[in-house]
């Protein structure tokens, strides 16, 4: 799981998911209202493939969209795991989404340190 938290309201960091997502093109990232609420937002992420006039989409995941009050916003984002059916090929997608999500949502540069590492 990766979470950190960003400005903005749940509402506003969801759009720029939504946006960076579809920018991506490898993703689509969406919020099912059903599984939110007034304070916290939950989004889909799936894996795009199309054939034609087919469309295939595969669950990524899930991201987390919590109001911490003071126009800030924590992230959650959480795998779907190989026992619930993911590939690798899928963890692996959602990995690399959640990683560049972060650093275009923080503006961090790449590589990312963790903590504790050098």
């Amino acid at each position: 799981m990766t979470e950190f938290s960003v400005p903005g309201s749940p509402r506003d960091v969801s759009r720029a998911v939504e946006e960076y997502a579809r920018a991506s093109g490898r993703v689509s990232a969406l919020v099912v209202p059903w599984e939110s609420d007034a304070s916290t937002l939950n989004m889909a992420v799936t894996s795009v493939k199309a054939d034609g006039w087919a469309i295939e989409h595969t669950d990524l995941g899930t991201i987390r969209l919590t109001d911490l009050g003071d126009n800030a916003t924590a992230v959650a984002l959480l795998a779907r795991s190989q026992e619930l059916g993911a590939s690798q090929a899928h963890e692996v997608l959602f990995e690399r989404f959640a990683s560049d999500l972060q650093r275009h949502l923080t503006g961090q540069p790449w590589p990312l340190v963790e903590p504790g590492q050098p």
